[in-house]
């Protein structure tokens, strides 16, 4: 019997030993196929942290790409514009419109492939375990939802992409449809200049080729690609004025690359001198290809040279405020240029070997080098006067006229100005009627446009004044426009409009017309007109106190800086310019260039100094300075022009501005800038020198704030 219950017992023994074994096997199952899945979970974020890192490098790569491919693109500016069409007058200088390019925008947004996010399910009897069966369903549970995730996201990104596609092609649908109406109507337009051309006529050789240098779309971006042309007709001399890129079009960032072990993308700084020797060879291939486009599109054979000032808009170390830089400058002859080889030089060996350029050292600090001087003006086209042609930046060099035929719009009946505003337009295509004196709402030429497309009512208000518009006739013309239910107005006026008027009508269907304008326009269509007496200076009355003869000597030239002793103890300044009003004002200063007293500052209501040293002559805009009468305490005698105080204009707003200076035998003439940021501006003083007595310089130095800073500047207290 004791056998018998021992041997049950081994046998239950035993059955324990073998489940206790066959649990513990499985225990170890469990944890292999545990180990096995966090070595495969383990891959899979290895490979997915590889496939991460590889991504951002690539995208590091892909972005220094880019950057050597801006770079190879401002290295080829030169060959991009010798191998681009040459200038056609009869297209207008337009090339045909492009077809519609939609770019990244016309590539579909790809879609996510559930495939990519399923979960492999257990295998084996893995199936069957519980912990392993939830793992895997919350593995596929957070799968479905990236998946979901991803494919909302590209599918609104996807929406997005076709609205966007949507309106980039509206938006050329409207370019394309304006650039075709405006190619269709260039062809009058280069009729005429051709004819001009053929006819010999100054003005319009400026006029072709300014057509010439800003005609050309195909710069890179970031380059501004605008010019103004001044023409020498005696000489057969071109000089232009080209405004080149900034020194953020080279980029400051030579490559990218990632960091793995910080999981970051680090910018490698391009070298400080490989970013400046590009940019000065990008300023020379700048240079050459404007003189390439402007000599190749003369095939008349106009041109015997080509002036060529490269400036940047960058501040004045010794001013503060941001002002034209000349960078480069150089005089080519036509044989010496025709003669290079454009495709095979080295543009910044080119520019200042063969052409002997000059171009700035630090062009990166906007250091300036001299410029070449500029044309003295186009001969006058019939009803026009000379421009300033020797003031960069003041226009195209057509003439504004101070001198020339017709009447004086002026000195012109109202009515008969706005028969001749209504005429100029008449001319131009419209079909205009003025209005009665009474009763016109405003509206003194209504106008229509018989196009039926483009075309519609539109209200034409003429201002003939002689000081800066006020905004308030602009925003007056803005109120009749809507009240006549008319879709565009146009304010022509003989004098200028200021900076918060220009704002006013910017993206608004309101145009202005200045003075100078408004004489282009009126010699484009035959009309005659001036603004001002005919002579260039205007004789003193016999009214006024007897002053100096002026001298008919030919008058010199001044650029800002220039100086030169004076011939004698006595001189006589004149102030001419049309457009808006502006007065001429004197300082007497110190050694610290500081006004004495008061009685130092020589304006409208105090119009004489030191006993009649300093006398002017504020309605003729006339002065005299006898230094021999002057203290010694009186080491300068500034002189300046300004602004009317009670409006916006600026010296932009000036027409054909002209300061001349006599003494003795000796007549200067100097043109202050047309910069529109001023509206005071010091154009010469008269001062002593310790070894060469009395001397004069043109200068050219402006205020912002008006003859209120001048003032202010110079020790007055104008509180």
């Amino acid at each position: 019997m004791w056998s018998v219950l021992a041997e049950a017992q081994r046998e239950q023994h035993r059955r324990a030993e073998a489940q206790r074994r066959a649990a513990a096997a499985r225990q170890r199952e469990n944890e292999r196929a545990q180990r096995e899945a966090q070595r495969a979970a383990a891959r899979g974020e290895r490979e997915a942290l590889k496939a991460y890192q590889q991504g951002r490098e690539s995208d590091a790569a892909r972005r220094s790409a880019e950057l050597d491919a801006r770079v190879a693109e401002l290295r080829g500016v030169l060959a991009a514009g010798l191998a681009g069409p040459g200038f056609s007058l009869a297209a207008g200088g337009r090339p045909a419109v492009p077809p519609f390019d939609p770019g990244p925008l016309g590539v579909p947004v790809p879609m996510p492939d559930q495939t990519w996010y399923l979960v492999p399910p257990p295998a084996g009897h893995l199936a069957y375990d519980p912990g392993a069966r939830r793992q895997w369903e919350e593995h596929s549970a957070r799968a479905r939802a990236a998946f979901e995730h991803d494919w909302q996201a590209a599918w609104a990104a996807e929406q997005q992409r076709q609205r966007q596609l949507a309106d980039y092609r509206a938006q050329y649908d409207a370019w394309a449809a304006e650039r075709h109406r405006l190619l269709a109507g260039q062809s009058a337009q280069a009729d005429r200049l051709a004819a001009r051309l053929r006819a010999g006529e100054a003005a319009a050789v400026a006029e072709y080729f300014e057509a010439v240098v800003d005609w050309r779309e195909d710069w890179p971006d970031g380059f501004p690609a605008d010019g103004e042309t001044w023409w020498d007709a005696p000489a057969r001399r071109l000089v232009v004025r080209w405004e080149l890129p900034p020194y953020e079009v080279v980029p400051a960032v030579g490559r990218y690359r990632y960091v793995r072990s910080d999981d970051r993308e680090d910018e490698v700084a391009r070298p400080a001198a490989q970013r400046r020797e590009l940019y000065r060879e990008v300023l020379a291939q700048c240079a050459l290809r404007v003189l390439a486009e402007v000599f190749r599109a003369d095939a008349g054979g106009l041109l015997a040279s080509v002036g060529l000032n490269g400036v940047v808009v960058a501040p004045d170390p010794a001013t503060g405020r941001d002002g034209e830089r000349c960078l480069l400058a150089v005089e080519a002859d036509r044989a010496v240029f025709e003669a290079l080889a454009l495709d095979r030089v080295a543009p910044l060996d080119c520019f200042v070997g063969a052409l002997g350029g000059r171009i700035s050292a630090r062009p990166e600090k906007a250091e300036t080098v001299a410029e070449v001087p500029a044309a003295a003006g186009p001969v006058p086209a019939p009803g026009s006067a000379p421009a300033p042609a020797s003031v960069p930046g003041s226009g195209s060099g057509s003439g504004s006229g101070a001198d020339g035929e017709g009447p004086d719009l002026f000195e012109m009946d109202p009515l008969e100005f706005e028969e001749l505003v209504a005429e100029l337009f008449r001319r131009r295509g419209l079909r205009t009627s003025t209005t009665a004196r009474s009763g016109d709402e405003g509206v003194d030429v209504l106008a229509e446009d018989p196009d039926p497309i483009t075309g519609g009512k539109i209200v034409i208000q003429a201002k003939r004044y002689r000081k800066t518009v006020p905004p308030s006739a602009v925003r007056d013309l803005e109120s009749t426009m809507r009240h006549q239910g008319a879709n565009r107005g146009i304010l022509v006026t003989t004098a200028g409009f200021g900076p918060s008027s220009r704002k006013h009508v910017e993206n608004k269907p309101l145009t202005l017309v200045d003075g100078p304008m408004l004489l282009e326009l009126l010699r484009e269509q035959g009309l005659p007109g001036r603004l001002g007496p005919a002579a260039p200076a205007i004789p003193v009355q016999r009214s006024v106190p007897a002053a100096p003869a002026v001298s008919a000597a030919p008058a010199t030239e001044l650029v800002p800086g220039q100086n030169l002793v004076l011939p004698d103890g006595e001189v006589r300044v004149r102030f001419r310019a049309g457009g808006a009003a502006a007065d001429l004002t004197l300082l007497l200063l110190d050694a610290d260039g500081k006004v004495r007293r008061d009685e130092d500052f020589v304006f409208y209501h105090q119009p004489s100094a030191e006993g009649g040293a300093v006398v002017l002559r504020p309605e003729e805009r006339d002065a005299t300075v006898r230094t021999g009468g002057l203290p010694d305490a009186v080491r300068r005698v500034a002189i300046s022009v300004n602004l009317d105080a009670d409006g916006d204009g600026t010296c932009a707003d000036l027409v054909d501005p002209t300061v001349e200076l006599v003494s003795g035998t000796g007549r200067w003439v100097f043109r202050p800038p047309a910069d529109p940021a001023v509206s005071a501006m010091l154009v010469a003083e008269v001062y002593r020198h310790p070894a060469d007595g009395w001397k004069l310089r043109a200068v050219g130095q402006g205020w912002s704030d008006g003859l209120a800073g001048l003032a202010r500047d110079h020790g007055v207290d104008v509180a």
